[in-house]
């Protein structure tokens, strides 16, 4: 069943942009689903939530961020250091299980799906075998309507929504660094609404990008800038 789930996966990837990319890809998908022991392979179009009359129109559709790239971007990101790490739109949690390993112990992750929270769980528990300190929240929430933590000093994101949606997450985190400033790291996968955080005075510290899908930014704003 796995082997059929992965061929999926990897024709899906081929017939929305290469073969080349699918097969970068699906190596690293290999690896790292056998590496951390978690199940977070596949794309979804949300369909199942539209089913349900859940508006999907500012999502866009679930695919994880590929393992090399997380762990390649969370080494120059230095995540190992972060108190907090929370992840808009985290899915099935591949990037907060990837983030445990690399020695963070609070998460908080935030799921417009029910299906992806009650993954999330499972996959983290999981983790907590590995890594017993780590501790964690999943959120079933709309993004847009979630407070940020007073103590998250890191958030990543893959490109869950468009603008309309970007644009509360980005105010809802401008209004936490106003009531306790603080340093903040942005891990932004496939970064289309980058803008609206450099219009927020983040600095741009790290861009990169492979072909057309593989690509991430890291951005990072300090207390004092634009806050207040």
């Amino acid at each position: 069943m796995r082997a059929i789930h992965y061929i999926k996966y990897f024709y899906y990837l081929a017939s929305n942009w290469d073969v080349a990319i699918a097969t970068h890809i699906l190596k690293h998908e290999l690896r790292g689903e056998k590496k951390y022991g978690i199940d977070t392979t596949g794309a979804d179009k949300l369909e199942s939530l539209s089913a349900k009359g859940i508006d999907i129109d500012h999502s866009t559709i679930y695919m994880p961020a590929s393992y090399d790239l997380l762990e390649e971007v969370f080494r120059k990101a230095g995540v190992s250091e972060f108190k907090h790490f929370v992840d808009i739109g985290c899915g099935k949690g591949r990037a907060l299980c990837v983030a445990a390993s690399f020695g963070i112990s609070k998460f908080t992750g935030v799921e417009l799906s029910k299906e992806f929270c009650e993954a999330s769980k499972r996959n983290l528990a999981k983790m907590k075998k590995t890594f017993p300190a780590i501790e964690y929240q999943i959120k079933h929430n709309n993004a847009f309507y979630f407070d940020i933590p007073e103590d998250a000093d890191c958030i990543f994101m893959f490109n869950p929504f468009d603008d309309v949606i970007m644009s509360g997450v980005v105010e809802n985190i401008e209004k936490s660094l106003s009531e306790h400033p603080r340093e903040m790291t942005i891990i932004y996968f496939n970064p289309t609404q980058q803008h609206l955080f450099l219009e927020q005075d983040y600095k741009l510290l790290h861009h990169q990008q492979w072909r057309t899908y593989l690509e991430a930014s890291i951005l990072k704003k300090s207390p004092g800038i634009g806050q207040g």
